[in-house]
């Protein structure tokens, strides 16, 4: 148990142990989480100081029936529409949040599309590769990592499609 409580605190969790194992290059940034936040995506732009563009929210759909990973900008929204065709379904809804909980092993507002319990089909926004670096979550409220949407890309088996909105 002690272990678990220093690796919790050291910023350690399965998705920053995936990257690390990847051999890729990555920063963690920690903030400290207000839980009375509306928003985790927009707290952890604001916290951190970084373009909102940057800073990638992680959502679990539902598409024709399987969990569907969905890696957006926080500063919109997702498009359903874009994600089914993307994904290669037809339909498209959010997922109920304790099935996205239980399959990714990560809690809402701490899910990261790295280091899940379940590897899931993952499309990332095109809009991620105009950039030399992104933040998603490391899996863990308060918590994100930094690292080139390439090697995000390759490490989640992503596709990218123009699936966000706003």
């Amino acid at each position: 148990m002690a272990e678990l409580a220093r690796k919790a605190k050291s910023g350690m969790t399965p998705a920053t142990v995936a990257l690390g194992a990847a051999g890729v290059p990555f920063t963690v940034h920690s903030y400290e989480h207000d839980p009375a936040a509306a928003s985790y995506g927009e707290e952890a732009s604001q916290a951190m100081g970084v373009a909102p563009e940057r800073v990638f929210k992680t959502l679990v759909a539902d598409v024709d029936g399987a969990l569907t990973v969905a890696v957006v900008p926080v500063a919109g929204s997702l498009d359903l529409k874009a994600l089914a065709a993307a994904a290669g379904g037809k339909r498209a809804a959010m997922a109920d949040p304790a099935a996205a909980e239980r399959t990714t092993g990560y809690v809402r507002g701490g899910i990261s599309p790295l280091g899940q319990r379940k590897r899931l089909a993952t499309v990332i926004d095109a809009s991620a590769l105009g950039h030399p670096t992104v933040f998603v979550s490391a899996g863990r409220r308060g918590l994100e990592v930094e690292l080139a949407p390439r090697d995000l890309v390759r490490l989640t088996g992503a596709v990218t499609a123009p699936i966000g909105r706003g």
